[in-house]
């Protein structure tokens, strides 16, 4: 697929918006290399989710519609992957894609939006990476609970600041920071899969492969179990984001592709080499992380503890790729005038250093929050997931706009066929995930994009250009009206986190 794409050269024909300043793309002495994109994009995915992946899977379906979930999710989010590997080759202008390409949708403010939500997802999804953090490690040190008490959230705090003053060091020395934590995250994971294949045991496998009655129809588990991988497989723009600070600019698709079938493997094999280990009433009341209970159930006890510090490494990690992540969404934005001045200024060392002061002040909040918040992990990752969807949906859009309109095609009908095809599988799916999500996290999200949109208005009168058009200002009322209702569902109590 790359192949192909890198054999036709990319015509970027003038268009509105303008493609993001020169000074993001300015020549700079150490830039990401591919197998630094590869770690980020497959450190970003593969966090806490796929170490509680064989209960979360079992608990609501058996063998067989697990294996059709994965089927369709593994379509859909390859179609996704092939989306931002696309786009990054087409237009290589564009910068942090998950901003660009919405901007390039439907104008500033709907890269604003794209680019808000994004980090919001971002540096929530790091509150629940801590929270988790320390409950694995009560595993070893009682003292953290459940994660959420004062010596875990004092605790995380330390991480916090530490992982900040290694990003301020140099993006490229946390990114390196960041390969050595996803190799080591790998391994663990690796030795899970090798032991399970040894002791696969086939009968156990088939016992009820469709599910129990009580499970519903197979239809009902298929759903059941493609809303889990949702929050498994964010992270597959990684390499995207970062697009500015590629060595080489053909790697960005290169690492979204690479990094997508090395977790679709990994995924896979733990949801269904568990199978053949525990039947699915047992995975299913296993205590998470339940990789430990299925390892424990192989080999003995040395088992879960292997997995425990498995997931420390595995979180820890991720929490380093998603801070890099949260700031550089950000940074973009704010070069080109779509966000606050302030968070374009990089230090000496080419560190968004405003940007990542305001991400990590807010995880330091929201974490002070949680002592007094009944707010649970998988309350926290829902949100972050609900208000991820809208980005990867207008990347899909634009990417189906592109197509229809043959922008760059010119004498190329069966790749402008083939990749409208792929924009429209991955746009479709987008669009189910945004239904599955369901109303509560969608009105929630509403809550935080509606003080978004007050910083946005703000950045009018430091640029020049025109006010809200039409649409944009039909968009606001939208998101107003949304946040409003679901203030009033909080405050009777209807609607909760």
């Amino acid at each position: 697929m790359a192949t192909q794409l890198q054999d036709v050269q990319p015509v970027v024909p003038p268009s509105k918006p303008q493609p993001l300043s020169l000074g993001l793309r300015r020549v700079e002495p150490k830039r990401l290399s591919l197998h630094l994109l590869v770690a980020l994009v497959v450190g970003s995915m593969i966090g806490s989710g796929i170490f509680s992946l064989p209960q979360n899977m079992a608990a609501s379906a058996g063998a067989g519609a697990i294996l059709i979930g994965w089927l369709i999710t593994g379509v859909g989010m390859l179609s996704l992957a092939l989306v931002y590997q696309t786009l990054s080759n087409r237009m290589p202008a564009m910068d942090n894609g998950v901003f660009a390409y919405a901007r390039a949708l439907g104008g500033d403010f709907l890269g604003f939006n794209s680019a808000w939500g994004y980090w919001i997802s971002a540096w929530i999804g790091n509150v629940s990476y801590l929270v988790i953090l320390f409950a694995a490690l009560s595993y070893f040190f009682p003292l953290f609970g459940e994660g959420n008490n004062k010596a875990a959230i004092a605790g995380a705090s330390v991480v916090l600041w530490s992982l900040h003053w290694m990003i301020l060091r140099g993006m490229r020395t946390a990114a390196r920071a960041n390969a050595l934590t996803t190799v080591a995250k790998v391994v663990p994971l690796l030795l899970f899969i090798g032991v399970l294949i040894a002791s696969f045991q086939r009968e156990t496998f088939m016992v009820d492969f469709w599910g129990t009655p009580a499970l519903g129809s197979t239809l009902d588990q298929v759903k059941s179990t493609m809303l889990v991988t949702v929050w498994v497989f964010i992270g597959i723009e990684g390499a995207s984001v970062f697009s500015a600070r590629a060595a080489e600019r053909a790697n960005v698709g290169r690492a979204t592709v690479i990094g997508f079938v090395i977790t679709l493997i990994l995924l896979i094999a733990v949801s269904l080499l568990s199978l053949g280990i525990l039947r699915q009433p047992e995975l299913a009341a296993l205590k998470n992380p339940s990789m430990a209970g299925v390892l424990e159930a192989a080999v003995g006890p040395w088992g879960a503890v292997l997995i425990s510090i498995g997931l420390i490494i595995s979180v820890g990690g991720a929490l380093l790729a998603w801070t890099l992540l949260a700031a550089e969404s950000v940074f973009t934005p704010a070069k080109e005038k779509v966000m606050p001045m302030a968070l374009a200024e990089e230090s000496t060392r080419s560190v968004p250093a405003n940007a990542l002061w305001l991400t990590n002040g807010c995880i330091q909040l929201f974490l002070l929050l949680t002592l007094y918040s009944s707010a649970s992990y998988l309350a926290l990752i829902s949100l972050a997931t609900s208000m991820i969807l809208l980005p990867y949906l207008f990347s899909s859009v634009y990417a189906l706009k592109l197509t229809w309109q043959g922008e760059t095609y010119a004498g190329h009908r069966a790749l402008q066929v083939r990749d409208m095809a792929i924009a429209t599988v991955a746009a479709l799916y987008c669009g189910w995930l945004l239904y599955a999500a369901g109303p509560k996290y969608l009105l929630l999200s509403a809550l935080l994009y509606a003080p978004g949109s007050l910083i946005y208005l703000g950045t009018l009168k430091t640029r020049q250009g025109q006010p809200l058009s039409g649409p944009e200002t039909g968009v606001l009322i939208i998101i107003w009206a949304a946040a409003i209702y679901a203030g009033r569902m909080l405050w009777s109590g209807t609607l909760t986190l």
